[in-house]
């Protein structure tokens, strides 16, 4: 079996980490993870629950050199972890603070200081040993397991790291996305172990503590956050250091942010597409609007519709949820998602691209619309509502600006007001989150 080592950092001194007592070199990275895999138990599965970052990348390290295999669930909601159990029974749950309420047999990253060790030679690891599963939530709310081996997510990490450029000049990573979400484990993790770069340990959410972490690291700097996060970086006017180029996910990225972004923070950004099942999967310069180019070695194909990934570091062929305009080039137009896309009296339209132009009235801070689930009569019509953060705006007023973005069959009914919408910690909002609010909406007197 092809052996692949747990690294490409080559020299013992090279930085794999940044940690606030300083840069992390590899010979510290790996005396800590053989530490750390002598600890574990015989259980043969991990649930890396650990908030530091480099912590993480211990856990997940030591976990492949002792044979065990990550969980990385995209949520940890009890009903999540009970989930994780039916499907490994051998599991532990590795933390470093936050998992001392977890229900399931558990290890805390311990607090000792190891040394250094420059003689330790860099592990290899079987190509095509499962390194991890990472989860959906699948059609009907329960997590669906997705295996990735350890092969596809290092050839993962170098294609992203060459499409980036950080092979030829090594980027400090300052990610505001977790560890555990797919995105954040590829392009903070994997980029650090693959793509010659090295990660903050922490994870920044609010504009302050990112500005501050980016001021922690070295440049080149490369941040990798969300459309969410970034809005609120912008809109924050916090002094932001120089960053060397921004990258984006999880959820659609307008140009116009993208223009904002690049020039406020004088740095290219790059959007990245991809998906739990298969991994990143291409990108594009969002600001220029340029169609999305598949990552090296990867293949977008189309039939009766679906759209599919293989090749490169795809394991198999994947099927993906979104529509695609396919150009004879191989490059793409994302038209939207098959879940995202919606019909009402013979007009179609997708949440996102109403999302966007909610986003574009001057004066709208946050916002989304919803889709609820078809109830009544068949012959009963199932319209959009929409959540809005607009402080200094009426509903009417919002309303009225809708009008001239959007056809009237897409307006939102109801249009709802709220002070924050209910975001996780990758900027997504949670379907369930959404119905809560708008039952509660309508349950309401008057």
């Amino acid at each position: 079996m092809k052996r692949i080592a747990l690294s490409a950092h080559v020299s013992p001194d090279a930085v794999v980490a940044h940690r606030r007592q300083g840069p992390v070199s590899v010979a510290q990275f790996l005396a800590d993870v053989h530490y750390l895999a002598a600890l574990l138990p015989p259980a043969g599965s991990v649930f890396n629950a650990c908030e530091d970052r480099y912590r993480f990348m211990v856990g997940f390290a030591a976990a492949l050199v002792a044979g065990k295999v990550s969980l990385l669930p995209a949520s940890h909601t009890p009903e999540t972890l009970r989930h994780l159990r039916d499907f490994a029974a051998d599991l532990i749950c590795l933390h470093d603070g936050q998992g001392e309420d977890v229900d399931l047999p558990r290890l805390r990253y311990p607090e000792r200081t190891v040394a250094p060790d420059s003689r330790l030679a860099m592990p290899e690891i079987g190509a095509e040993t499962t390194a991890a599963y990472l989860f959906t939530s699948g059609s009907t709310g329960t997590p669906v397991p997705h295996r990735r081996s350890w092969g596809s997510m290092a050839a993962n990490g170098r294609a992203e790291a060459e499409r980036l450029g950080t092979l030829a000049r090594g980027h400090a990573i300052v990610g505001t996305v977790p560890a555990q979400h797919s995105y954040g484990f590829e392009s903070t993790v994997l980029l650090s172990l693959h793509g010659n770069c090295a990660a903050w340990s922490g994870r920044p959410f609010y504009p302050a503590d990112i500005a501050a972490a980016l001021a922690a690291v070295p440049r080149p700097r490369l941040l990798v956050t969300t459309p969410f996060h970034l809005r609120a970086l912008l809109d924050s006017g916090v002094d932001v250091p120089p960053v060397d180029l921004l990258l984006s996910a999880t959820a659609p990225l307008s140009a116009a942010l993208a223009a904002e972004a690049e020039t406020r923070l004088g740095a290219p950004l790059i959007e990245i597409y991809g998906c739990t099942e298969s991994g990143q999967l291409a990108s594009r310069r969002t600001r220029d609007a340029e169609p999305w180019q598949a990552l090296a070695g990867v293949r977008i194909e189309q039939r009766d519709g679906i759209a599919v990934a293989s090749g490169g570091y795809v394991e198999g062929r994947v099927p993906l949820g979104d529509y695609l305009d396919l150009h004879a080039d191989g490059r793409f137009e994302l038209i939207g998602r098959h879940a995202d896309m919606i019909n009402i009296a013979g007009k179609r339209s997708s949440l996102a691209y109403l999302d966007c132009q909610l986003h574009a009235i001057a004066g709208v801070v946050d916002g989304c619309f919803f889709m609820p689930a078809a109830v009544g009569a068949a012959e009963d019509i199932t319209r959009p509502c929409a959540f809005v953060v607009a402080p200094t705006l009426t509903p009417a007023g919002i309303l009225d600006a809708l009008r001239a973005r959007v056809d009237a069959v897409f307006m939102p009914r109801p249009l709802i007001l709220l002070e924050r919408l209910p975001r996780n910690a990758t900027g997504k909002l949670p379907r369930a989150e959404l119905q809560i609010l708008l039952d509660r909406h309508l349950s309401a007197p008057g």
